[in-house]
């Protein structure tokens, strides 16, 4: 088994728990929302940054490098002047595609949840 390292730790010392697992891969808000923004297909870093909205250059490059080496996310330089960089999910990446999908369907109900909690508060 080769010592590929995700995210500082390597293969070998991953948690047991998949759930663990996969928290340390995608277990912060930033990872999320470069992966619901990569799912349609591939974007340049300005287009992926405008679309993520608050997240600062430094944070985005740092957390595109993580995914990369993790094997979620490829990066493809293009050989033009100026350079041309664009971001894409592996097929590993798009695997995440059911969980984001989880994801945004208990948002959704957790939201229609609370408005009707809250309405029927206000009465």
């Amino acid at each position: 088994m080769a010592n590929t390292t995700f995210v500082g730790v390597s293969r070998k010392e991953l948690p047991a728990c998949p759930v663990e697992t996969t928290l340390l891969l995608i277990g912060n808000k930033w990872e999320v929302l470069i992966l619901r923004d990569l799912m349609p297909g591939k974007k340049r870093f300005s287009e992926l940054r405008a679309s993520i909205g608050s997240i600062s250059q430094k944070v985005l490059t740092a957390k595109l490098r993580e995914m990369e080496a993790n094997g979620l996310v490829q990066r493809k330089v293009y050989a033009e002047v100026p350079p041309r960089v664009e971001y894409s999910l592996t097929p590993l990446g798009r695997s995440l595609k059911p969980v984001l999908d989880s994801l945004e369907k208990w948002g959704y109900q957790y939201k229609a949840q609370m408005a009707q909690s809250r309405s029927q508060r206000s009465r």
